[in-house]
């Protein structure tokens, strides 16, 4: 709808070559389209954030597990070497142990006077074996357990793989709709986008002077944000020239001393619960469901973001982006 806004007066204006009403709406289908496929995009590269954070997390457990089961194998080991000593005195006695070849001897007295050492040496013989089958236990436990993280790390490297997979057949299909498209009329639609990003950035600055007075983390992330209006968006980017949504909230917040995954929907699962009634500036707003974009309340209704391939940081309304509805919003 913007967009057909933005078409109509330029026209009006005298801005761009006069095309005629049916060129005109064909051109604003492509861009709605074009823009419709953007949004997936980022939609897309956000749930592979989301799967990356999890394989990354998969791998941290899995490493964990892994030095846990060398420690228990050496450990095992030495239990081994252990009983091994002790498997090789039974052979040498013939399979009977001292104090049964003591039972027979001829001095009566010498077996008295060692039967309770024989007995204290018999029961820690004992207790080795079964410390041995204990740790043979908890190290058959690890195993298993190793098995079924690398079964979740397996399947968390396919989802990953499969949704950066999706978001650039996304933003392919966008770039082979512009191509069928005629050079004047691709010129004319990217005229029309740059004029919108360029009243977009200088609306976006002046919003920006007027955020102040926010104390706190909240206002070290929010001047972050702020300060980054008018770079590009990138998805899987960070910083510091190009961003994505939570790669801008999630360096904002650093900036603040606070740790944050680069991933919307772990955000949304970190800090604490805020009714959408009582929202203050800095707070970090959601959109989607599931959750795929994340913005930094600004106060009044806005937020700074990250939109989506194609457009730039910049101050926008905190409401509904489109079909993602706002859903939920967290303060660190």
């Amino acid at each position: 709808m913007r967009f057909r806004v933005l078409l109509a007066l330029a026209l009006g204006a005298s801005l761009l070559m006069p095309v005629s009403a049916n060129a005109a709406q064909t051109l604003a289908d492509v861009q709605a389209k074009v823009m419709a496929l953007q949004d997936e995009a980022t939609t897309a590269a956000e749930a592979a954030q989301a799967a990356k954070v999890n394989l990354n997390s998969l791998n941290r457990t899995l490493n964990g597990i892994k030095a846990k089961a060398a420690v228990q194998g050496q450990t095992l080991s030495v239990m081994q070497k252990s009983l091994s000593v002790i498997a090789i005195e039974q052979y040498k006695n013939g399979g009977f142990g001292d104090s049964f070849q003591l039972l027979f001897s001829s001095d009566p007295g010498l077996y008295l006077s060692s039967a309770g050492a024989l007995d204290a040496i018999t029961r820690g013989k004992s207790t080795k074996i079964k410390k041995y089958e204990a740790a043979q236990q908890r190290l058959n436990a690890t195993t298993l357990t190793v098995n079924d993280k690398l079964a979740l790390v397996t399947a968390a490297q396919r989802k990953y793989e499969a949704q950066s997979a999706l978001a650039q057949s996304k933003l392919t299909q966008a770039r082979m709709l512009l191509s069928k498209l005629k050079k004047e009329d691709r010129d004319r639609l990217a005229a029309l986008a740059a004029a919108q990003e360029n009243a977009d950035q200088a609306s976006s600055l002046k919003l920006a002077k007027g955020a102040s007075g926010v104390s706190g983390r909240a206002g070290i992330a929010l001047k972050f944000a702020l300060a980054q209006i008018g770079d590009l968006y990138v998805f899987g980017a960070a910083g510091m020239k190009y961003w994505d949504c939570s790669g801008l909230t999630m360096r904002a917040y650093a900036a603040a001393g606070v740790s944050l995954p680069h991933s919307a929907a772990a955000q949304a699962r970190m800090g604490k619960y805020v009714p959408l009634n009582a929202l203050k500036p800095g707070d970090l707003v959601f959109f989607g469901r599931p959750i795929s974009h994340v913005g930094i309340y600004l106060g009044g209704g806005r937020m700074v973001h990250a939109p989506r391939t194609g457009s730039r940081v910049k101050v926008a309304s905190s409401g509904s982006l489109g079909y993602k509805p706002l859903v939920g919003a967290r303060r660190y």
